[in-house]
């Protein structure tokens, strides 16, 4: 099954999480886009600074503080995702009702831990 992963708020910074679950996500060949607050690139995977349109993802795994997720609501809940991952630091229980209204799993969980242990 095509699990299309979208990760927002993806770093350049080889010690951020968002990083390291990028690399892991494409070793576990798992097709993914990354989007961040500056374009680059982590290996060969470009960061986009917008969320491409026309993709269909299966989850959205989140590396935003919630302050920031806001601006994020519509396009995350109009993309229409199978899951929502809140990943440690990132939880919000406002994105999280308005997800679960739209039937979308949401998961308080950490990308790396559920990559670690085949549980994605």
């Amino acid at each position: 099954m095509n699990k299309m992963t979208l990760v927002i708020g993806v770093s350049t910074n080889s010690e951020r999480y968002s990083n390291l679950a990028v690399l892991l996500l494409k070793e576990n060949n798992i097709p993914l886009i990354a989007v961040g607050k500056s374009a680059g690139k982590i290996g060969d995977i470009p960061i986009y600074q917008s969320i491409p349109k026309g993709v269909i993802f299966h989850t959205i795994t989140l590396y935003i503080n919630p302050s920031f997720q806001v601006e994020y609501y519509q396009e995350i809940l109009d993309l229409n995702p199978k899951r929502i991952i809140f990943n440690p630091g990132t939880e919000n229980i406002e994105l999280e009702n308005l997800a679960l209204a739209q039937n979308i799993q949401c998961l308080n969980a950490c990308t790396l831990v559920l990559l670690k242990t085949n549980q994605y």
